[in-house]
């Protein structure tokens, strides 16, 4: 019965996929939703982007000094792990992860509310595609704004190690350096920004479709809000291994 209803779900979003990725009936209209979605969705998370990364920074320096320190161990092995751990998986994975939550609901519970109050209906009614018109710029405000994020993201996060090296005094800027710059690979980075854009798309489309679809009231926006962030997470940690195998 579950797998039954599994795909029944994922048949339905499919079919609102379909009908989302239309060509716009009006391109003035559809700019500016699209740049509202970018504000809203990417922009208004910088906030808390810049605030945990640089923290999540700071203690990752703190514990690989701590943890790895060893009289066999080169100096900047310190940075070189701050910097791999950033780039590789808290920068896209867990960023994402944790802008699925407020991202995720925000979009979830705005269209639940607009389903219930018969908004939506009412767009039907005069003829206007309502997935395309609600949905598409949602999904292409947050990939395009995401790889943004992703790399103030970054670069907050080696602030934040460099805050640690020059207040804690746990280790020299100078050997901090060193590690951040010792083998950088260019395409970590370009593999992080990858994995943001489906994670993007993952995080809109699916709290989009929670959304859309919500059948009741009040009670059921507020539920359509937790799959939605629930289902994103699942899809994104699950993605996540694939997208890293196939990238590497």
């Amino acid at each position: 019965m579950f797998i039954i209803n599994a795909l029944a779900t994922f048949g339905r979003y499919l079919m609102l996929m379909g009908r989302t990725f239309a060509i716009p009936e009006r391109f003035r209209m559809f700019w500016k939703r699209y740049v509202k979605e970018m504000s809203q969705l990417g922009i208004d998370s910088i906030g808390i982007v810049l605030l945990i990364s640089f923290f999540i920074g700071a203690v990752i320096c703190i514990q690989m000094k701590v943890n790895i320190e060893s009289p066999w161990m080169p100096r900047w092995v310190v940075g070189y792990t701050t910097r791999e751990i950033m780039l590789l998986e808290f920068s896209s994975s867990i960023m994402c992860l944790i802008l699925s939550g407020k991202v995720g609901s925000n979009i979830a519970s705005e269209l639940g509310t607009m389903r219930v109050t018969q908004q939506i209906d009412a767009l039907e009614i005069m003829g206007v595609n309502s997935a395309s018109y609600l949905i598409l710029p949602k999904i292409l405000g947050l990939i395009t704004i995401m790889p943004i994020l992703v790399i103030f993201s970054s670069a907050t996060g080696i602030l934040g190690a460099y805050g640690t090296a020059y207040v804690g005094h746990i280790l020299t800027p100078s050997d901090l350096t060193e590690g951040l710059q010792h083998s950088f690979k260019s395409w970590f980075m370009y593999m992080s920004i990858i994995k943001s854009l489906f994670f993007a798309f993952i995080i809109s489309s699916v709290s989009s479709f929670f959304g859309y679809t919500v059948e009741g009231g009040s009670v059921e926006v507020g539920k359509a809000s937790t799959d939605a962030v629930v289902c994103s997470s699942v899809l994104i940690l699950f993605s996540d291994v694939f997208l890293t195998q196939i990238l590497s």
